[in-house]
């Protein structure tokens, strides 16, 4: 088990410098000075060009300007924004709850109810809700999540006038930031207000949350299903069913349980388009997210903000990945033979 997670481990570091490796190639291919591009400072005082040079390594070789690189951006000195004059390393405080807080509703829609919808489509004798499921799955993930995202905010946002179309909150509650979930924050706060705030925040998460969420929606529903017919199929389950055990039981007890292990796997290889995915939807909504500051980092040229999104990003889907691997294996015992591999 120790040898399995060091392997894992190295993956990671490696990965994570390759990745550094291939911005700090991309910094040196930006139309502006070198120095402009690591820290962000368009006018740097004496003072602080030499320390950025100190910093950077800038009058040393292409091997030390990298470690230096390297140990400057792992330390947390991402440098500063262009447009904002702020430290990027407090942007991306800002910005991250906010990305997490969508992903993670998008992905608990996406379960709720995408796994109940795919054991039906598995055990369902009915041909024609069988096939209407399905359909309904092939058509969500064929359609642009752009042209959703606008659609569903021009007739439920607009016609409508149901839901909210942009941002996290009215801003006409002032809530105190405590853990950067803005549904946490609001049952959180002292405000006399904090349950017209939570209802607030809840109807803004909705739209963006949904439309994030039909990607995994269709592909859990399509991964539990056939899991599902293969699972039922198997020896133990036929074994359940001549010891007299109730049908209901050994769906949920013997069978789903069983079932959930692939979709654990397809998660992992799903996160890289989730990610994209989330970036339109940020954008779309105004959702004030690490793909919404991206975005606008690019539209303003702002360099510190494009390589500190990218590596954010990146390095999210990398770990999230790993992990989930990991959780894998732990999960299903036939990957634990990687426990046992040779040394």
């Amino acid at each position: 088990m120790a040898n399995y997670l060091i392997r894992r481990l190295n993956l990671f570091i490696a990965t994570s410098l390759l990745l550094i490796g291939i911005l700090f190639y991309a910094t040196h291919l930006f139309p502006v000075d070198l120095g402009y591009a690591l820290s962000g400072i368009q006018y740097p005082t004496d003072a602080q060009e030499a320390q950025i040079i100190e910093d950077y390594r800038l009058d040393k070789g292409s091997v030390r300007q990298f470690l230096a690189y390297t140990g400057e951006r792992l330390s947390g000195n991402l440098g500063v924004s262009v447009t904002s004059k702020r430290p990027i390393s407090e942007e991306l405080l800002l910005a991250l709850p906010a990305s997490f807080e969508l992903a993670f509703v998008a992905g608990i829609i996406a379960l709720v109810f995408g796994v109940p919808l795919g054991v039906i489509a598995a055990l369902t004798h009915h041909s024609a809700l069988k096939k209407f499921i399905m359909a309904g799955t092939l058509t969500g993930y064929s359609i642009p999540v752009f042209w959703l995202g606008l659609t569903l905010a021009l007739w439920f946002g607009v016609k409508l006038g149901w839901l909210p179309i942009s941002g996290q909150i009215n801003l006409l509650y002032e809530i105190r930031p405590v853990t950067g979930f803005m549904l946490l924050d609001t049952l959180l706060s002292d405000s006399p207000y904090r349950i017209a705030a939570f209802r607030d925040a809840l109807l803004h998460i909705i739209l963006p949350a949904v439309t994030l969420a039909v990607l995994p929606f269709t592909v859990v529903v399509r991964i539990t299903r056939a899991a599902m017919v293969n699972v039922m199929g198997q020896t133990y389950i036929r074994a359940a069913e001549a010891r007299g055990l109730p049908y209901s039981r050994i769906v949920l007890r013997h069978a789903l349980p069983n079932a959930l292990i692939p979709l654990l796997k397809h998660i992992g290889l799903m996160l890289g388009p989730f990610a994209s995915y989330a970036i339109v939807v940020e954008v779309i909504f105004s959702w004030p997210g690490i793909g919404s500051w991206l975005v606008s980092g690019i539209y303003q040229r702002d360099y510190t903000v494009i390589q500190s999104g990218i590596l954010a990003v990146a390095l999210l889907i990398v770990f999230s990945s790993i992990l989930i691997e990991v959780l894998y294996t732990l999960a299903n015992p036939l990957s634990r033979k990687e426990f046992y591999g040779s040394n």
